[in-house]
């Protein structure tokens, strides 16, 4: 690979290299997501059957219904959701910034409520941070809610000297136990900030193999193997190979439906980032 990150750090890497074709390793919202903020280019996917239950989760005519319902309501959707969910949206966030994005939203218009799209985890996490209550969308990540409260408390048991990173993906019972919530990204950093030499790591198993690469001095121990994303795992070499061969699968995404996305993504983009 030429890049590695979450799905928003890699589209905007996209779109400053000079490359014309992209080949995007993943599930179908992040390809799109890409597409998006890349117009001028071909992205492409190994696997275009790869895609992601949370973002099926919610869809744009399901998410105008709840708007009617709610007219008042700033809808804040995931990143981790489709090109037409995007376009339905006030605002995106990741899970590294979505408690800067709803601080942000809040102070702008603070007697609006957040209509949170669609991980209700995520959402739950970051309204307990800006002490708001949210609209929750009833959605989930299949991989973050297989890791247990029990798991967690087996790490701790068996490693009593281990850090416990999670990701706020995960069940609230879960995070209880956690001494640091961050994003992948978080994750990939905290073992350069703090001097611990081993680490339960509460998020999809993949993430382990960097994390060794990174630091091959520090322990990685997953909460549980688990946390396992199929469809993440239908990207391989051979695959990819076919993909830079042949240039099939274009990720399209209509104009209409991508500039009005875009403009989510870009006042999300507008908000300052945490130090």
């Amino acid at each position: 690979a030429d890049f590695l990150g979450d799905s928003l750090d890699l589209s905007l890497r996209a779109a400053k290299t000079e490359a014309k074709v992209i080949v995007f390793c993943g599930v179908h919202f992040m390809a799109e997501t890409a597409a998006i903020v890349c117009p001028d280019k071909l992205v492409i996917m190994p696997d275009i059957t790869a895609g992601c239950p949370m973002a099926a989760m919610v869809d744009a005519e399901r998410l105008r219904r709840a708007k009617e319902r709610h007219p008042e309501a700033i809808v804040v959707s995931y990143v981790n959701t489709t090109a037409d969910v995007k376009a339905e949206s006030d605002i995106c966030c990741t899970s590294a910034n979505s408690v800067e994005v709803a601080r942000a939203v809040l102070s702008g218009d603070g007697k609006r409520p957040i209509l949170f799209v669609p991980d209700k985890y995520l959402g739950s996490w970051t309204e307990e941070q800006v002490g708001r209550k949210f609209i929750l969308w009833d959605g989930h990540c299949h991989v973050h809610v297989r890791i247990l409260r029990e798991h967690l408390e087996e790490r701790k048991r068996e490693h009593p000297d281990a850090a416990v990173m999670v990701h706020p993906e995960c069940r609230p019972e879960v995070r209880e136990l956690a001494d640091y919530i961050l994003s992948t990204g978080g994750m990939v950093k905290l073992p350069q900030r703090v001097g611990v030499r081993k680490f339960v790591v509460g998020t999809e198993v993949g993430i382990i193999y960097r994390l060794k690469r990174l630091y091959p001095d520090r322990e990685f121990i997953p909460a549980t193997e688990l946390a396992v994303c199929p469809n993440m795992k239908k990207t391989t070499l051979e695959k990819v190979l076919w993909a830079l061969e042949e240039l099939r699968e274009p990720v399209e995404v209509p104009q209409e439906i991508a500039s009005r996305a875009r403009r989510a993504i870009e006042r999300m983009l507008s908000i300052p980032r945490r130090a």
